[in-house]
């Protein structure tokens, strides 16, 4: 059910993107909002076109004068990150989200709303019904599979695409236009440690951190948000001193994800339940005092649990060096743009320890790829010296900025009509598809450009309502004009 003031203009966009908010599509499980898509393409007596990834190319005739100008490209990814609270029961595979609208901002019910990038293909999908926009002929690309690692783009079949010019609806900032994004690349590390059995005169605890703001691991990675990974090994670190023993970890829910909540299975000497509770108290108020405000909400809970296996005290001390001196956040800056653009960043993302098997999962991003050399360099040497077996994951090229393309200068004229201000010019440090785009079509002039979107990849996740309308003006008014370029 829609929630009270729900926006309703331009009409087409919020109806389908409600639709989409009430589809389940996490990453892989695209199947049934493509299909959605499929429907309304097929109703308006459009064609399309899959390729055996599962993306979806949608072909929209031009209108209003414009049928036989050459053909435009929008892009935008089905998918979406399902992240929620520990308290909010939620199957993303099977449930409608549950839509809030409070103070000017469209959210979730502690829950990841999916903004990101379903409000680029409810546009999308209103410039294909709504006949009165103008526009030439139009390839709509809705990839699969963006949020786990960009494999839909990786593995498109260009040659459905003709279009030379395209829109990427899939950035967070409105008012701005971005010509440039991060690379990317990451790993999966296994390791088996040695176990033994838990000592009599020991108490089995459960400890579950909550309440850190979580975020992207791209484009907040600056924000110095906490990671519950790096902030419960210190706790091991700290603890291992004072007689704790680690059975179990988890925490991380993907490798864009920046983790916000994790939980240790772990055993303290009975009777001492006094000495483990003050050193959580002491490591909360510590990290509480730098920590950015967003993650005020901390909390450390303790309940007792029953632990039969712990690891050994020199495998809990490898793993606490490694949790110590694996990489986390921003490496460096770009020294032309704003300081708020990372050139080089990481994020320690997931880790999993069970019966002693251990599995961690990394990323990584870059504008320049050469210069994220020594940081691979750095961890696959970690990884050698802590014995890791290491599988690199998928990576993914980098857009590479051109402020002197024609696409840009037409969409920064025509924003400075419609709103009588200047647009900022910028690069993302977010694995955004267009890299890919641009090095499976080289000849193709790209911009992107989308509504406000905050606490993306995180249940903050939320939707600045008034931001959609001029987005969506901005958008229909290129269209209006980009045949001028070809």
């Amino acid at each position: 059910m829609k929630p009270e003031h729900y926006p309703n203009h331009p009409e087409h966009l919020w109806q389908h993107f409600y639709r989409m908010t009430q589809i389940p599509r996490p990453s892989k499980q695209e199947a049934a909002v493509r299909q959605y898509v499929i429907d309304l393409a097929e109703e308006a007596g459009h064609p399309w076109k899959t390729d055996a990834e599962g993306n979806l190319v949608v072909y929209v005739p031009g209108k209003h004068g414009l049928e036989n100008a050459e053909p435009v490209i929008i892009q935008n990814h089905l998918d979406m990150v399902t992240v929620k609270t520990n308290d909010k029961e939620h199957d993303f595979s099977a449930d409608p989200l549950q839509l809030e609208v409070s103070d000017g901002w469209l959210s979730a019910d502690r829950t990841t709303l999916g903004a990101d990038n379903g409000l680029g293909c409810a546009a999308a999908m209103a410039v294909m019904t709504d006949t009165s926009v103008k526009h030439p002929p139009l390839e709509l690309l809705f990839t699969v599979d963006e949020e786990t690692g960009l494999g839909g783009a990786l593995n498109l079949d260009a040659s459905l695409l003709s279009g030379r010019v395209m829109l990427n609806l899939d950035t967070e900032d409105w008012n701005e236009l971005y010509v440039g994004c991060a690379g990317g690349g990451g790993w999966e590390f296994r390791r088996q440690l040695d176990t033994e059995a838990l000592a009599p005169n020991m108490q089995g605890w459960q400890l579950d951190l909550r309440g850190l703001a979580g975020g992207h691991s791209g484009i907040q990675i600056h924000q110095q948000l906490g990671n519950a990974i790096k902030l419960l090994g210190q706790l091991l670190a700290e603890g291992q001193a004072l007689g704790l023993r680690l059975a179990g970890f988890r925490s991380g829910v993907a490798h864009n994800v920046i983790p916000r909540e994790g939980t240790l299975e772990l055993a303290f000497p009975a009777g001492e339940e006094v000495r483990l509770r003050e050193l959580i108290d002491t490591l909360r108020q510590r990290w509480l005092g730098w920590l950015p405000g967003v993650d005020a909400g901390l909390t450390l809970e303790l309940q007792e649990t029953d632990v039969e296996q712990v690891l050994t005290p020199m495998a809990q001390t490898r793993l606490q060096q490694l949790l110590a001196t694996f990489p986390h956040g921003a490496q460096s800056y770009n020294l032309e743009q704003p300081a708020d653009l990372v050139d080089l960043s990481i994020n320690l993302a997931v880790i999993e320890l069970r019966n002693g098997a251990l599995f961690l999962e990394s990323s990584f991003r870059f504008f320049n790829d050469q210069e994220s050399l020594p940081l691979q360099q750095q961890v696959l040497a970690l990884a050698d010296l802590f014995e890791l077996d290491v599988s690199p994951n998928s990576g993914y090229p980098g857009w590479q900025p051109d402020f002197d393309s024609p696409l840009l200068a037409l969409g920064r004229q025509t924003h400075q009509e419609l709103f009588g201000s200047d647009p900022a010019v910028k690069a993302i440090h977010a694995g955004l598809e267009c890299g890919i785009l641009k090095s499976k079509k080289p000849d193709v002039d790209i911009l992107s450009f989308g509504p406000t979107i905050r606490g993306a990849h995180s249940p903050s996740e939320r939707l600045k309502i008034d931001t959609v309308e001029p987005f969506w003006q901005l958008l229909v008014a290129l269209l209006g004009r980009v045949s001028s370029l070809t």
